[in-house]
């Protein structure tokens, strides 16, 4: 069967600020699985690979609280990306084996621990840019620097943030495991929130790191790694734009490869919003990929099918 890698943003679990808790969050997910679940009824193997920026700001959260108010030791990075990487693939697996069995299906489907090795002489790391916790007085911040080594800026008048690196991932440890749990006909949840990002030291030790990568372009390198026939990015528009929110914008149904690059030079995808699933979606195509598709969640069994979406070709 054709294998298809699914990239689910972790704002797609919450729709908005009045739904955050765990309950609100997993309806949300009864929505996108079900999607999925037809995508595999109609003939997929799927891999499914989400975000979590919301989900490991909470238990960033949790851990300054707990750390402040009881002085419990505080919860580094890597292992908030991997708590969050069990806990959302636990809600996916709950509700896809429903649905599997409300549709009289004998599938399965696993959650993988995911490790995703990064250069630690990224340049990312010479500036990171990527706030993650709460907000902090200008005091509160400055003291983290001096006393953990924080790297904080002030955030547009709101306060003051911790900032971390983002660096490209160069691999995902667990690939084999990936590529041998989907081609047995497994669900496979992998590389949650970007993987957990890891280095290898010079005498081969495998370290974590306190870092954030971005989803897209992992689920964009695991696709390309499981020679996948397709890359779909879902995410809260149905159709990519030209000119987006402007008199003019224009959706698009198809971009080649071409179109996508002049599109990109010419400033219609945002850094912070679309771009850097264009570039992830270009990168999965110039490396052997086949297919790729942006699309919403309710949007995803029609633009598999060829009826909504935009789609994105070599």
């Amino acid at each position: 069967m054709p294998l298809a890698v699914v990239a689910v943003g972790g704002n797609a679990l919450i729709r908005d600020s009045s739904l955050q808790s765990v309950a609100d969050q997993y309806t949300a997910s009864v929505e996108m699985m079900r999607h999925i679940t037809t995508m595999i009824q109609e003939g997929w193997d799927v891999v499914v690979t989400h975000g979590n920026g919301p989900q490991v700001g909470f238990n960033l959260r949790r851990s300054e609280l707990a750390n402040k108010h009881d002085g419990l030791h505080s919860v580094p990075l890597d292992s908030c990306v991997a708590d969050t990487q069990g806990s959302i693939g636990y809600m996916f697996q709950q509700v896809l084996k429903n649905e599997f069995v409300l549709r009289g299906m004998d599938k399965e489907s696993v959650t993988l621990v995911t490790r995703v090795l990064v250069d630690r002489n990224d340049p990312a790391f010479e500036s990171p840019t990527k706030p993650i916790g709460s907000f902090m007085t200008e005091e509160e911040a400055l003291k983290k620097q001096k006393e953990e080594g924080w790297t904080v800026i002030e955030d547009a008048g709101r306060g003051w943030r911790r900032v971390v690196a983002s660096p490209v991932p160069e691999g995902v440890l667990e690939e084999n495991a990936i590529k041998t749990l989907a081609s047995q006909g497994f669900v496979v949840v992998a590389a949650g929130g970007g993987g957990i990002p890891v280095y290898r030291r010079k005498d081969g030790i495998v370290a974590g790191i306190e870092a954030v990568i971005d989803k897209d372009y992992v689920s964009a390198l695991l696709a390309s790694r499981l020679e996948a026939d397709l890359l779909v990015i879902s995410t809260g528009v149905e159709k990519v734009a030209l000119n987006f929110g402007k008199p003019n914008e224009t959706k698009l149904d198809r971009m080649t490869v071409e179109e996508a690059e002049r599109y990109l030079k010419e400033g219609h995808f945002a850094a912070g919003s679309m771009g850097p699933k264009i570039e992830a979606i270009l990168h999965y195509l110039q490396n052997g990929g086949k297919r790729a598709l942006i699309t919403s969640p309710e949007k995803l069994t029609d633009s598999v099918s060829g009826s909504g979406g935009t789609e994105v070709v070599a």
